[in-house]
């Protein structure tokens, strides 16, 4: 029942898109803030005990509550909870308005002010960027935050659900996500060990490695199959970050735009070598993928590919739905 699931979640969201300061993700910061400062001692293996407890923890509380309602109560309700763990996991409201926002002003001829947005959503400093390089970097923030808040959680999500688990995929995909951002921010004003960060950001590189590939192949499929299939193979490797330059290269590859090269620079990027935040940013010494310049009219395609990609997966869910209830 993965796709109904999926389905009310996201139409759920675009009716009634989650507010920025909503009390789950305000519960989860601090659920965060507190394992790290009481079991966050310095060491390797402190790092991994307070990884664990805050994301394995809420994950196997997820699948339970999910076991209970599906075993003792009936499956609705299961389908009901799947919906609502989903809806606070997944979305395109929860970054597309920043997207959005950037295009408006520099469709409107606006530059100064796409700039402007671009470095509040991002915290980067972009004054002195060409007009190609903030395009590009707006086209490869956008695509890593669709792969993180939709088609990641989608893949981890209809990959647990299929082994019984429940929504405990979404939850696990995305706090894996949000601990290895997160304790990398707090670095900055707050102690947080390398331990710690290095543990998290180890720990979101294997999670996100198998969603990753998912999302790539799906841009190639809906995109140009040939070419980016081709990038990912030859020039994912330009990317410092191994998951997020697969899905990069698939995504250049599948548009024919030109991604890579000159990186933003922020105090984010300059510590994501010792915790290794994927970001765009890191990417400081990558070559640039083959393909066009970027253009305003690539964020038209970026729009379109990240929506047929959507289509694909829910058309993919409703047919192994329908085989499960046929079957």
């Amino acid at each position: 029942m993965s796709f109904f699931a999926i389905l009310f979640a996201l139409l759920i969201e675009q009716a009634r898109p989650l507010a920025r300061s909503n009390p789950v993700h305000a519960g989860l910061r601090l659920w965060a803030r507190w394992v790290s400062r009481n079991f966050d001692a310095g060491k390797s293996h402190h790092g991994w005990v307070a990884w664990s407890l805050t994301v394995i923890g809420p994950t196997l509380l997820a699948a339970v509550i999910y076991w209970l309602l599906d075993g003792f109560v009936g499956w609705p309700l299961a389908i009901v909870w799947s919906t609502v763990v989903l809806y606070f996991t997944l979305g395109f409201r929860q970054f597309s308005h920043h997207f959005t926002a950037i295009r408006d002003a520099l469709d409107a001829g606006d530059e100064a002010q796409a700039r402007e947005l671009l470095a509040q959503w991002q915290r980067v400093e972009v004054a002195d960027l060409p007009r190609s390089e903030l395009l590009r970097h707006v086209i490869e923030y956008s695509v890593l935050a669709a792969h993180r808040h939709v088609f990641g959680v989608l893949a981890c999500y209809s990959i647990l659900a299929a082994l019984g688990f429940g929504p405990a995929g979404a939850v696990l995909y995305r706090l894996a996500e949000f601990v290895a951002r997160y304790w990398l921010h707090r670095s900055t004003t707050h102690p947080v060990s390398t331990g710690l960060q290095a543990a998290s950001a180890r720990a979101w590189s294997l999670i996100d490695w198998v969603p990753a590939r998912a999302t790539a192949l799906a841009f190639a499929v809906v995109g140009s199959f040939e070419e980016a299939i081709d990038c990912w193979r030859h020039h994912a490797q330009r990317f410092p970050n191994d998951n997020d330059g697969v899905v990069l290269a698939a995504t250049s590859g599948a548009v024919n735009v030109r991604l890579g090269g000159e990186a933003l620079r922020s105090a984010a990027t300059e510590q994501g070598a010792v915790a290794g935040e994927p970001s765009p940013g890191d990417s400081a010494d990558s070559e640039s993928t083959p393909g066009r310049e970027a253009e305003p009219a690539h964020l038209r395609s970026i729009v379109g590919l990240v929506w047929r990609s959507v289509v694909l997966w829910m058309v993919l869910l409703a047919l192994l739905t329908l085989a499960r209830l046929l079957g």
